[in-house]
C-alpha cells in the first residue's frame, strides 16, 4: 500500500478493503483513535460500495458510529451515518450478528437523542439471548449511555459489572477499558468511598498500552479531583492538557469539556461573570448533544451574576421551558438543575427554586457530576437549602446546608465545602440574627477556608446582592482583580486601571489627575512640555516641617494650660503649613512640580478611567455601575466609597 494509500488520501484497492476495516477497528477499539478510526472506516465502506460487498458495508458503518454516542454532532454528519446505516442493514441477512449490532447501535442512538432508553434495553434483552459476544458488549455500553441520569445509577452499575465479564469472552482489550471506565464514572456518580481505586485500577491499564479515548476521559477525572482539591491553579494547567489530549484523540466532546472545567474553577473563584463571552457562543455550538442543557443552564448562571437580571431571567425561562420537569434525564441533569437553582436564588424567583426543590430531593445525597466527570459541584444537598433559602423556609435550608458541608467533606471537595458553610452561616445569620454565635463561627470559618483556596465567597444568602462597600484592586502579572462586594471581576492591564488602583488605595482621598498622570512615569525625567521646577524647594519644606513639629508641641502645652485661645491661634496657623505642604506634595511624598498641562492630564485620566469602568462592567455589571457612581474625575480625581 502507499503512503497516500496509508493515510487515507486514496482509497485503497478492492482486495484491501479487509485491511481497511482491520486498522478502522484497530484505530477504535484498540486504540481508541476516533479521529483515524473514522478515516479508514470511511474509506472502507466507499470501497465496500464499490466492490459490491454488503458485510464489508455494515461494519464500516457500524465502525463510523464509533464507541460512544452522537459522535456526530451536526446534522449533515449524523444523517450520513444514518443513511449508510440503513442501507447496509437493508443488504444484508436480518439474522445476522452484524444486523443485530447496526439495529443496537441505531437504537441506541435514538434513545440517547430523545432521552429515553426503553427500546435500547429491548435491543439489550435480544443481544444476550443471541449469544453473540461483541453484540452483548456494545449494547451494554450503548444501554450505559442512555441510563446516564441520576435515577438509575444501581442498574448501570449492573451493566458496567457486565461488561468487564463480558470483555472476557469478546477478548477485545477496548471492552475491558470501557467495562472500567463505566464503573469508575458510577462509583463517582453515587459518591461511593471506594471509586478511585477503580480508577487506579484503569489508570493500571492505561499505562500498560494507551487508549486514546478512555484515557481522555480518566484525565478530565484527573481535572475534576484536581478542582476537588482546591488546587485552581493545578487544575487549570491539567484542564488544557486534558482538551489537547481530548482533540488528538478525536473527541467533539473536548471543546466543552474544557469550557465544562474552567466553568468549575471560575465559579469557585467568584469569576463566573467572565465565562458569559465563551458560554454564548457554547451555547449554540452544534458540537452539543441534543439533550444538554447544561450550557444554557451555565450562561443564566454567569448572566445573573454579572448583573444582567433581565437577561438571566430570560435564559431561565428558555431552560424551564414548560416546565423544569420536561428536561431530558441525562448526565448533566442534575448539573443543570444545580445552575436553575442559583440562578432562581439571585432572581429571587421562588417558584423556579420550588419546582427544582421537588424535582432534586429524591437524589439529595448525590454529587452534581457533570457528563461522565467533566467537573463535580459538591453535593445536591447544597443546591436543596438553596432553593429552600429562596423560597424563604430558613429552618429547611440550614438543615440541608449543614449536611452539604457534611456531605462535601466527605466527597473531599474542599471549596464546596467552604461554599455550603458559607450559605450556612448565612442562613443562620438570616433566622437568628447577625449577631448569632454559631452564625458568626460558621461564617469566620468559611472566610478563612476561602483565603486559603484563593476562593471569593457570594454575598449574604436571600437578599438582593449588592457590589456595595469598599473596593479592592490588585495586580497579578497582565490582569487586575477587582473585590467589591463580595463579588470579583478580572479584567486587562491599562493605563486606566492604573489610575483606578491608585484611586482605591487611597478612598476619599481627591488627587489631581497631573498627579495619576505622574505617578505611572515614577522615577523618571520631568514630563516633556513641562517645568521640573517644585514648588516648595527642599529647605523650604523642611522649615515648614520643623515649624509644624514645634507648633503641635506649643499647642499641646497651651491646651493643657488651659489657654485655649491661644492655642486656637497656633492651630490656625498649623493648619496653613499643612495645607501649604499638601499642595506641594504629590503621591507618595514626592515634590510636585509647576505645570501647565492639567488640562491635558484632565482629559487623558479621565478617558483612561472611564474605559477601564467600562471594561469592569462588562464582566461584573454590578462593579461597574457601583464604580461608576464612586469615583470622580476631573482635575481631581477621587474614589469615594458609600
Amino acid at each position: 500500500m502507499s503512503v497516500a494509500q496509508e493515510v487515507g488520501v486514496l482509497p485503497p484497492p478492492c482486495s484491501d478493503l479487509r485491511l481497511a476495516l482491520v486498522l478502522g477497528e484497530r484505530a477504535l477499539y484498540v486504540n481508541g483513535d476516533l479521529q483515524t478510526a473514522r478515516r479508514w472506516f470511511d474509506t472502507a465502506y466507499r470501497q465496500a460500495e464499490s466492490c459490491g460487498d454488503p458485510p464489508g458495508l455494515a461494519r464500516a458503518s457500524l465502525g463510523l458510529s464509533g464507541i460512544w454516542v452522537q459522535e456526530h454532532r451536526t446534522s449533515a454528519e449524523s444523517e450520513m451515518v444514518r443513511a449508510r446505516q440503513r442501507h447496509a442493514l437493508s443488504l444484508i441477512d436480518p439474522c445476522s450478528s452484524l444486523a443485530l449490532r447496526l439495529r443496537t447501535r441505531m437504537r441506541g442512538e435514538q434513545d440517547y437523542r430523545a432521552g429515553e432508553h426503553a427500546g435500547m434495553l429491548r435491543l439489550l434483552a435480544q443481544a444476550r439471548g443471541s449469544g453473540d459476544a461483541l453484540a452483548l458488549a456494545e449494547a451494554l455500553s450503548l444501554a450505559h449511555h442512555c441510563l446516564l441520569g441520576p435515577e438509575h445509577g444501581q442498574l448501570r452499575l449492573e451493566l458496567s459489572g457486565e461488561l468487564i465479564g463480558q470483555a472476557a469472552v469478546t477478548e477485545r482489550r477496548g471492552d475491558l477499558l470501557m467495562g472500567l471506565l463505566w464503573r469508575t464514572v458510577d462509583l463517582y456518580l453515587a459518591a461511593d468511598p471506594h471509586a478511585e481505586r477503580c480508577l487506579e485500577e484503569l489508570r493500571g491499564l492505561l499505562d500498560d498500552h494507551h487508549h486514546l479515548a478512555i484515557g481522555y476521559v480518566a484525565s478530565a477525572i484527573d481535572v475534576m479531583l484536581t478542582i476537588r482539591a482546591g488546587r485552581f491553579d493545578d487544575a487549570e494547567k491539567l484542564a488544557g492538557t486534558c482538551f489537547e489530549r481530548g482533540v488528538k484523540a478525536g473527541d467533539l466532546d473536548a471543546t466543552g469539556w474544557y469550557g465544562g472545567q474552567i466553568a468549575a474553577i471560575r465559579w469557585y473563584q467568584g469569576r463566573a461573570a467572565e465565562l458569559l463571552p465563551a458560554l454564548t457562543d457554547l451555547v449554540s455550538s452544534p458540537t452539543l448533544s441534543p439533550i444538554d442543557h447544561s450550557y444554557l443552564a451555565g450562561l443564566a448562571l454567569a448572566t445573573a451574576i454579572s448583573g444582567d437580571h433581565r437577561r438571566a431571567a430570560g435564559h431561565l425561562a428558555r431552560l424551564r421551558g414548560r416546565d423544569l420537569a420536561d428536561l431530558p434525564s441525562s448526565s448533566t441533569w442534575l448539573f443543570s438543575m444545580f445552575c436553575a437553582v442559583e440562578t432562581a436564588h439571585m432572581l429571587q424567583d421562588a417558584d423556579t427554586a420550588a419546582r427544582a426543590y421537588a424535582l432534586l430531593l429524591p437524589h439529595a445525597r448525590l454529587p452534581v457530576i457533570a457528563s461522565i466527570g467533566v467537573a463535580c459541584f459538591g453535593t445536591v444537598r447544597h443546591a436543596l437549602g438553596m432553593a429552600a433559602l429562596t423560597i424563604g423556609d430558613l429552618d429547611l435550608a440550614i438543615e440541608h446546608l449543614r449536611g452539604a458541608v457534611h456531605d462535601n467533606l466527605a466527597l473531599g471537595h474542599w471549596p464546596a465545602a467552604t461554599l455550603s458553610r458559607c450559605r450556612l452561616g448565612q442562613a443562620l445569620a438570616l433566622r437568628d440574627g447577625t449577631q448569632d454565635r454559631t452564625a458568626r463561627r460558621e461564617q469566620a470559618t468559611a472566610a478563612q477556608e476561602a483565603r486559603e483556596l484563593g476562593m471569593m465567597l457570594p454575598a449574604v444568602a436571600g437578599r438582593t446582592a449588592t457590589a456595595h462597600g469598599v473596593c479592592r484592586i490588585r495586580r497579578h502579572g497582565r490582569h487586575w482583580q477587582v473585590e467589591l462586594g463580595g463579588r470579583l471581576a478580572q479584567v486587562e492591564h491599562s493605563v486606566g486601571m492604573a489610575h483606578l488602583s491608585t484611586l482605591v488605595a487611597n478612598p476619599g482621598r481627591e488627587i489631581l489627575a497631573a498627579d495619576l498622570a505622574a505617578d505611572l512615569a515614577a522615577g523618571t525625567a520631568a514630563r516633556e512640555g513641562e517645568s521640573a521646577q517644585p514648588l516648595l524647594d527642599d529647605l523650604a519644606r523642611d522649615t515648614y516641617r520643623q515649624r509644624l513639629t514645634q507648633l503641635q508641641e506649643e499647642i499641646e502645652e497651651l491646651e493643657s494650660m488651659h489657654d485655649l485661645e491661644r492655642a486656637a491661634a497656633l492651630r490656625l496657623e498649623r493648619e496653613w503649613l499643612v495645607a501649604e505642604l499638601s499642595a506641594a506634595t504629590g503621591i507618595g511624598g514626592r515634590v510636585r512640580p509647576f505645570t501647565g498641562n492639567d488640562e491635558r492630564a484632565r482629559i487623558a485620566v479621565g478617558k483612561a478611567i472611564r474605559r477601564a469602568l467600562t471594561r469592569i462592567a462588562a464582566v461584573d455589571q454590578a462593579i461597574g455601575e457601583e464604580l461608576r457612581a464612586t469615583v470622580q474625575t476631573g482635575v481631581r480625581c477621587a474614589y469615594r466609597p458609600r
